[in-house]
């Protein structure tokens, strides 16, 4: 790796407004940078991680320790690959439309100085979304990185500069903090301009109350709806493929499934089928498994992201390393079973229905304990259920036939856009109900003129 661009200093409470400081810098000489000089950087930032997608998928494994490395790869590769194809078509700087009907004319301004509070379960993509799209702004961005992913963010860091420079662009423009602290990052939410926070509740909640605007995302929870017009093995395949995708740590991955009640033996035959899950109707095993997930009703941290093997092991029981999931018998949704609520690990669990009306409302039950706001996926045929579904749960995104945590943040062939932030909107506490874009990160100056063609109504057309 090149390394013209010196290691991040270590970072103290004290020094996080210097840091801030030499990014107001950086942004204030970036802004002048034309939309070609800007798309140059972004692209380079997102081919640098698709090409390296394999060292920094390790980097990520040996220093977090959790998820799969083959997976990283793929979602290092497919993320970036994505995101720029989103973005290098797309207007960010100066003038940036027109609407001629009401006479406006846009301009795209920056916001500032970008803090992007990074998590442990996404070390690698979420700096780098969150980069392209402060960049694409013409913002400066600082990284506060979970402190079991800091190297990665320094690499990162060091790397997206490097790429920076080589377009002459300026110093400081990307940073990150090192050995910090919930001081320091509270102090860079205070200090920066906007706030894109991804990562518990506890960050994301004092991200809204650091005074600065905010994008924060919520707890996942999906539910699946398998409809009695699905086909169960296609809907079994995606399902397991999505679920076990990095052991289970992607919030949007599939949690919960709902199959209807005569076609239930079916599923679970199909789900074995796939030669990646593990299934036991034992009572006293499933409530072995509850215990060890879910002690005090509380998720498991030691339990994020492991391998079904692993998992497995903690509770005394032997399963092959090629399992990819554990698959439980629910025993109802909602409050009725803690298999309900968010599962960051390659766990599901299922619940049979007797009709839609049902499992939409169990679906319901279950977001409404946990994951309001995130995300539900369905496997259905059916437009008619497909809409009351999206009608009654309380998402902001609803899958239909696809792989919920490969396709709910954005996918070549869906309408999402490509993110690895996905805001819940108010019932999950967030300011958006979408994926975050480059959008969210840029002011935009309206130049209004007279509509000369417009008829003015009288007061009685008004009111007619």
């Amino acid at each position: 790796m090149n390394q013209c661009v010196q290691e991040a200093p270590v970072i103290t409470q004290s020094s996080v407004k210097a840091l801030v400081a030499k990014a107001r810098l950086a942004q204030a000489e970036f802004e002048r940078f034309t939309q070609e000089q800007v798309d140059a950087i972004v692209k380079g930032i997102g081919k640098y991680v698709y090409d390296n997608a394999e060292m920094l998928a390790r980097l990520a494994i040996d220093e977090t320790g959790i998820g799969v490395y083959e997976d990283k790869v793929l979602k290092n590769k497919s993320k970036a690959r994505i995101i720029w194809n989103s973005l290098k078509d797309k207007r960010s700087r100066g003038i940036i439309g027109e609407d001629p009907d009401n006479n406006l004319v846009f301009v795209a301004k920056p916001m500032g100085v970008v803090a992007s509070v990074t998590p442990v379960t996404n070390p690698t993509v979420t700096p780098m979304c969150n980069a392209m799209f402060a960049l694409k702004t013409g913002n400066a961005v600082i990284f506060a990185p979970h402190p079991k992913a800091e190297k990665g963010s320094a690499v990162l860091t060091r790397e997206f500069m490097n790429v920076i420079k080589r377009h002459g662009g300026p110093d400081h423009l990307v940073q990150t903090i090192v050995s910090g602290s919930i001081e320091t990052t509270q102090e860079l939410m205070r200090a920066a301009d906007v706030i894109v926070a991804t990562g518990g509740g506890a960050m994301v909640k004092s991200a809204y109350s650091s005074g600065r605007p905010s994008f924060g995302v919520g707890a996942g929870n999906v539910p699946v709806i398998i409809d009695s017009d699905a086909d169960t093995k296609e809907a079994a395949e995606k399902i397991v493929q999505g679920a076990a995708f990095d052991n289970g740590i992607i919030c949007s991955h599939e949690q919960f499934v709902l199959v209807p009640e005569a076609s239930y033996q079916e599923a679970v035959k199909r789900f074995q089928e796939t030669g990646k899950v593990w299934f036991t109707q034992d009572p006293a095993t499933v409530q072995r498994f509850r215990d060890l997930l879910f002690p005090d009703g509380r998720m498991n941290k030691d339990v994020v992201g492991k391998s079904p093997w692993q998992i497995a092991a903690m509770i005394g029981i032997e399963i092959p390393k090629s399992v990819r999931i554990i698959l439980l018998p629910a025993q109802g949704a909602g409050e009725e079973d803690v298999l309900a609520k968010e599962k960051l690990f390659p766990v599901i669990a299922m619940l049979p229905y007797k009709n839609f009306k049902q499992a939409v409302a169990y679906a319901k039950a279950n977001l409404l304990v946990e994951g309001a706001g995130h995300s539900a996926a369905i496997h259905s045929n059916t437009e008619a259920n497909i809409r009351l579904a999206g009608v009654e749960l309380p998402v902001s995104r609803l899958v239909v036939n696809q792989i919920c945590s490969y396709s709910a943040g954005g996918a070549l062939n869906n309408g999402f856009a490509p993110t690895t932030t996905l805001g819940c909107g108010s019932w999950g506490g967030n300011s958006i109900s979408e994926n975050l874009d480059f959008k969210h990160l840029m002011n935009v100056s309206r130049i209004g003129k007279v509509i000369a063609s417009r008829k003015i109504p009288t007061d009685a057309e008004i009111w007619a």
